[in-house]
């Protein structure tokens, strides 16, 4: 338990998305994971049925408790939801992890179009929020929210990363999913530097999306806990989500937009009995699984 990530993020009782997404992944990726909760949504696959702020007190309380005791190698914030957290977050990360790197999916709306993130906050985010991360991971739908410009090619996505950073982040990936008549999903990632990379992969065609963006950020904290640099760590965060998109486009978990397969890559492909078996000669040794 080395490599310790905290996530400052909204709730997803039914485990695709938020706090319990990034507990997920940040386990997957072999790391310590943490969590401050900033916001309540009543919410499964079909949609949020309701949202509930958390008092700024009790975030406040959260973060100070993670603080005094252990000291996060990376740092994820997703859902901040409304102008007062998100100034309460801003100043408390200014104040006490001016040296951790930070990851922000700047949340405004779930896949079923409910709103993440209050109207009004949007200006905060980009006055308070953006210039304090080392990258943020809009899609193209957040990135027209926070500059006005909308893309739907590449070069135009080239337009609007370079707005992004002129925000005060330390780079830009900036996701291609939304792109109009493409086969690939493109994602692109620009430093202040203006170094860049493309990465792209096939287009997957699946239902199973709820969770993606705090998949992708939560991703890109663990490698940069783990120790690898940006482009590395955002090369091998989109790898695991493309894998993990694909190994859950034909599962069926609930009624709506399903999630994505978190631990592909650790749970065997096998039926109920072998994968029993499996566990118990990881916990109790191979003999008790032949005499079980």
């Amino acid at each position: 338990m080395k490599y310790k990530v905290l996530s400052i993020a909204g709730f997803d009782g039914s485990g695709g998305a938020g706090i319990q997404a990034d507990l997920k992944v940040f386990s997957a990726l072999g790391c310590y994971g943490m969590t401050v909760l900033t916001a309540l949504p009543v919410q499964n696959t079909m949609g949020i049925k309701k949202c509930y702020p958390l008092p700024l007190e009790s975030i406040k309380d959260q973060l100070e408790a993670i603080f005094e005791d252990i000291a996060p190698d990376a740092i994820k914030i997703g859902m901040l939801f409304s102008s007062e957290i998100v100034k309460l977050v801003s100043e408390f990360i200014l104040k006490y992890a001016a040296k951790i790197p930070i990851i922000v999916d700047p949340v405004m709306a779930a896949k079923s179009g409910d709103h993440l993130l209050l109207p009004e906050a949007v200006k905060l985010i980009k006055e308070r929020i953006i210039p304090i991360s080392t990258v943020i991971t809009p899609n193209l739908l957040e990135a027209e929210k926070l500059t006005d410009i909308r893309s739907s090619t590449k070069e135009e996505m080239f337009t609007v990363a370079r707005e992004l950073l002129k925000l005060g982040p330390q780079s830009v990936l900036l996701k291609g999913g939304h792109l109009e008549n493409s086969n690939e999903s493109c994602d692109l990632l620009i430093a202040a530097n203006n170094d860049y990379k493309w990465f792209s992969s096939p287009r997957i065609k699946t239902r199973n999306t709820h969770g993606t963006g705090c998949t992708l950020s939560a991703a890109i904290a663990s490698c940069l806990a783990l120790g690898l640099d940006l482009f590395d760590s955002c090369e091998v965060a989109k790898r695991y989500l493309d894998r993990a998109l694909e190994a859950a486009k034909n599962q069926h978990v609930g009624k709506g937009i399903g999630p994505v397969h978190h631990f592909y890559h650790l749970w065997p492909k096998l039926d109920k009995r072998a994968q029993l078996k499996n566990l118990k000669t990881c916990i109790l040794g191979s003999g008790a699984a032949e005499n079980g």
